[in-house]
């Protein structure tokens, strides 16, 4: 099912819900921009921005924008502590905006 009316349908069932999407890409990139993963308040999840490299941190960062309200910019890149952490070792880099759905 495509992520997006996924998201609609369990926001209008009254969960909350976050949407990340992936805005931007460099080098070997794991997903397409536009690419988006839909979480839910007891983090349940359905669809990819990574192809599995950074959904765990980007799950997390989606819970607190649901418990808080703001939206966030993720940035991932190999140059990235974070990201090889997480990860995300293609080489690529990618910006990820997680914003809840209200």
């Amino acid at each position: 099912m495509d992520p997006l009316r996924l998201a609609e349908e369990w926001y209008l069932s009254g969960r909350q819900v976050a949407v990340a999407t992936v805005l931007k890409t460099w080098g070997s990139a794991p997903r397409p921009v536009g690419s988006c993963l839909v979480i839910d308040q007891d983090g349940n999840f359905e669809g990819s921005v990574s192809g599995g490299c950074v959904e765990g941190e980007v799950i997390a960062q989606a819970m607190s924008v649901i418990e808080t309200g703001r939206p966030t910019l993720l940035d991932f890149g190999v140059a990235d502590e974070t990201a090889w952490r997480v990860g995300l070792s293609c080489g690529g880099r990618i910006e990820v905006f997680v914003e809840r759905v209200d």
